[in-house]
């Protein structure tokens, strides 16, 4: 299970180079999108030279919630119609967006000094979907809150441009991948960092992970058997042909300790109805969830459809 968060720094400089984002000049564009209705930042604040803090108000999640940017150089001077590249971060399970400044130290890499980076948070488990609730929708609507709150919000106000790219870590890296086959267009390149990026094919695993944190499963995207076709609506796997013509990157350890793990690194805790019966882990693993993030990454990077790499 190699250390995520020395991993991310050696491979985020290749993530930004293939989306053609380390040009030298930040391009013009106006906004493509209009901010859902009732969505409007009522909130900013600084938090060191590069770290902006926006609070959002979001009728999407039916509360306020916040966006951390990491600032490029010149983006204090900005014009009206001055746009920077963007650098979508997705976090993971837990949404703490404050995560790639705190833990991974995003605003340290100097390959991103001519980028917009912004880190959206989202509810607990929220899987960066509009969730279901039963047939009857509503909050938390994740995907909308960021591809119809945030993205226009920033591209209206904020200085981001149209040049897109997504990564994230865990369930941040089914998000961009999941926005990405929804959206084909909207992102030149997207990165899953250890992510569930084919969740239908461990749907005990959505169940065993929400349960243990006391959410109600079935309200996510319903039964996998009774509404299958709203889980294959939202699995990279099955959108693998909406991927064409965007560059994508799966990384996952498998579970076992590796040599970035500290010695003495400890299991993570046990999650009751984790493990499938019919595919136990290996006696070494240590992180049963990347082992099936692994096994997920292994059967979307095995599709022939599309430009899927691992």
């Amino acid at each position: 299970m190699a250390d995520r968060r020395r991993f991310l720094a050696l491979t985020m400089p290749a993530l930004v180079s293939a989306a053609g984002l380390l040009t030298p000049a930040a391009p013009r564009a106006t906004a493509h999108a209009h901010a859902r209705e009732g969505a409007r930042v009522v909130d900013e604040q600084r938090r060191e030279s590069r770290i902006v803090d926006l609070t959002v108000r979001s009728p999407a999640l039916g509360r306020d919630a916040r966006v951390r940017l990491l600032t490029p150089d010149g983006w204090e001077r900005r014009g009206r119609h001055d746009r920077w590249p963007v650098l979508y971060l997705f976090i993971g399970g837990d949404g703490d967006h404050e995560a790639w400044t705190r833990e991974y130290e995003v605003q340290r890499k100097p390959e991103l000094r001519g980028t917009l980076v912004v880190m959206p948070e989202m509810p607990l488990y929220g899987f960066y979907s509009d969730w279901w609730n039963h047939g009857h929708g509503g909050p938390p609507a994740v995907e909308s809150f960021h591809l119809r709150e945030v993205l226009p919000l920033l591209e209206r106000g904020y200085g981001a441009g149209t040049r897109r790219v997504a990564a994230g870590e865990s369930q941040g890296g089914f998000g961009a991948l999941s926005y990405a086959a929804r959206h084909p267009g909207l992102f030149r390149a997207v990165t899953s960092y250890s992510g569930f990026v084919h969740p239908l094919q461990h749907p005990h695993a959505v169940r065993a992970g929400m349960t243990y944190l006391g959410l109600d499963w079935l309200a996510l995207w319903g039964d996998p058997v009774a509404q299958r076709a709203i889980w294959q609506a939202h699995d990279p796997y099955w959108l693998a042909e909406r991927l064409r013509g965007t560059r994508v990157h799966l990384s996952s350890g498998d579970g076992r300790a590796g040599a970035l793990d500290p010695p003495g690194t400890e299991p993570d805790p046990h999650i009751p109805g984790l493990e499938d019966p019919d595919h136990p882990f290996p006696e070494d693993v240590i992180s049963p969830t990347e082992t099936l993030m692994e096994r997920e990454s292994r059967a979307v990077a095995t599709l022939s459809a599309g430009p899927v790499s691992r």
